[in-house]
């Protein structure tokens, strides 16, 4: 798929430069149909070599593109808002959001009703396009709904969810890959324990991890299904996992993903 489109991220910090760097590397945009903003630019300065705009000035980058993705943080998200509302034209432009807790209704009441508006929750994989993006819109937004969908499928996986479980996908898919990555961190210190250099120790787990990962993903198998194919009668896995549970492996990576899918509720209306 190519979309013939300009577009603009703004606000492009960490995940807005994730973003930009998938959408880059999926070509399904030219690079100069490409507008990044950040109050300091320099951050954004490898970007040029690519032909993508820079630019502080975030009117500017709106009034010049189709498709305008906002990525500030919760608390200046009303200002940023506030900022662009009068460069939005419903006619010719969808706003895709991925400010964390600001509610669809929130976002047009801010820049107005008639505005396509998109909340989406992509995570920083998305910058080597292995992303798990939950998407949700109002019913008479379909078709930007659908237009994200197109976009965010060449940079990783989507699920179309109601809003109410944006939230809570903001815990699972973009927390949720800190949550992983400290698990990898700690069989990595694991393998460490037992003789491996610390570098080794972490490739060797994050593949691992990796090839977990894509017995679900591509295998289409439940987790259980395929640990029972690695566990003996008194072997060492169900040894080590049983010692993980006594330990609340388990519980303490559910306690992690409901805690901050509590806090995401909440955090903008802070």
């Amino acid at each position: 798929m190519k979309i013939s489109k300009s577009l603009a991220i703004i606000g492009c910090g960490n995940i807005g430069s994730a973003i930009a760097k998938g959408l880059l590397d999926s070509k399904i945009i030219k690079p100069s149909n490409i507008t990044l903003t950040k109050r300091k630019i320099k951050p954004l300065e490898k970007f040029k070599e690519y032909g993508v705009k820079i630019t502080s000035d975030n009117v500017e980058a709106v009034r010049s593109s189709a498709i305008v993705i906002i990525a500030v943080t919760p608390q200046k998200a009303d200002a940023a808002l506030e900022e662009i509302s009068g460069a939005l034209d419903e006619k010719r432009q969808m706003l895709l959001s991925v400010v964390t807790g600001v509610e669809i209704k929130h976002i047009k009441k801010i820049v107005g009703e008639k505005i396509p508006v998109v909340r989406l929750m992509p995570n920083t994989a998305i910058s080597i396009k292995e992303s798990m993006t939950c998407i949700s819109a109002d019913k008479k937004d379909s078709e930007a709904l659908e237009t994200a969908v197109k976009i965010f499928n060449t940079v990783g996986k989507t699920a179309v969810i109601s809003e109410d479980l944006i939230e809570p996908a903001t815990a699972l898919v973009a927390c949720g890959v800190a949550f992983f990555l400290r698990a990898i961190r700690a069989a990595g210190q694991g393998g460490t324990e037992i003789g491996f250099h610390a570098e080794d120790a972490i490739m060797m787990a994050a593949q691992t991890a990796k090839g977990a990962a894509s017995l679900l993903v591509d295998g289409q198998m439940h987790p259980e299904r395929e640990i029972d194919k690695v566990t003996t009668p008194q072997g060492l896995t169900i040894s080590g996992l049983n010692q993980m549970e006594h330990n609340g492996f388990s519980s303490a990576m559910i306690k992690g993903i409901v805690t901050a899918a509590e806090k995401a509720a909440s955090i903008h209306k802070k």
